[in-house]
């Protein structure tokens, strides 16, 4: 059985040698400072938010970045959006990558849609995440609804159950692509409304609320929530496009 260790710190500053880590996986870290050194295999996968990654001796983090902009441009636009134009922009860019995804998407049987790759959110779980980051960074911090959470909403991995379950989420419900398209839809019309109405004045207004009881007490402007859920609009779009291509390819073997 393969251990597991969890919200654990007695890892950092360790020193691990001459040891066997194949397979090993970590997930979720904080990984600053994290050095690699004198190690040998194949099929390394690196993935996250690293602000300096480097590879033999040669700083790959330019290289990376300009690679997945030049590959998935709709980053470029989640991330340089400035002005109410910028942000309509982004949402435009958004809606037509995931249309022509779901038209891709549904060419698979059902439950290759909820088959997971590599351990990550499987195409349905991604839009569950992304059905919790509308309601939170937007149905609660922005709009200040009564009640902004669906209850398929899935967030952030790491999230504890009792978190999720006081904002009325069922983590261990199963819907299908339809069930939780219905209120994903919903909520990318209501994004859309948003960024129509948006003008330079509600992008610096600073929110009552924050996106859920869970996140830190601080300052949350409207420009600032709007641009997370961008960011992840892109990113896990990014994420899905390389799994469909996995599951596609199994499909025809």
């Amino acid at each position: 059985m393969t251990a597991e260790y969890v919200q654990t710190d007695q890892f950092r500053g360790a020193r691990i040698h001459l040891c066997d880590l194949a397979g090993l996986e970590i997930r979720d870290c904080e990984v600053d400072g994290l050095k690699i050194v004198d190690c040998y295999g194949s099929d390394v996968y690196l993935g996250g938010d690293f602000q300096r990654v480097v590879v033999n001796d040669i700083d790959v983090t330019a290289y990376v970045d300009a690679e997945l902009d030049r590959l998935h441009p709709a980053r470029v636009l989640a991330r340089e959006a400035t002005t109410v134009d910028d942000y309509r922009a982004a949402w435009s860019a958004v809606e037509q990558l995931w249309e022509s995804t779901l038209e891709r998407a549904r060419l698979l049987p059902e439950a290759k849609l909820h088959e997971r790759v590599d351990g990550e959110w499987s195409f349905v779980e991604t839009h569950r995440h992304l059905l919790f980051a509308s309601d939170a960074w937007v149905g609660n911090c922005v709009l200040e609804e009564d009640e902004p959470y669906h209850p398929f909403g899935f967030p952030a991995g790491g999230t504890p159950s009792e978190e999720a379950a006081k904002l009325g989420l069922t983590l261990e419900a199963t819907p299908t692509l339809d069930e939780v398209l219905t209120p994903r839809l919903a909520r990318m019309s209501k994004l859309r409304r948003v960024f129509d109405s948006l003008t330079d004045a509600e992008l610096d207004r600073v929110c009552a609320r924050k996106p859920a009881d869970m996140y830190p007490d601080r300052e949350y402007v409207v420009r600032r929530c709007l641009k997370v859920v961008l960011k992840e609009e892109a990113e896990h779009h990014r994420y899905a496009v390389r799994d469909l291509a996995v599951l596609e390819k199994a499909g025809v073997l």
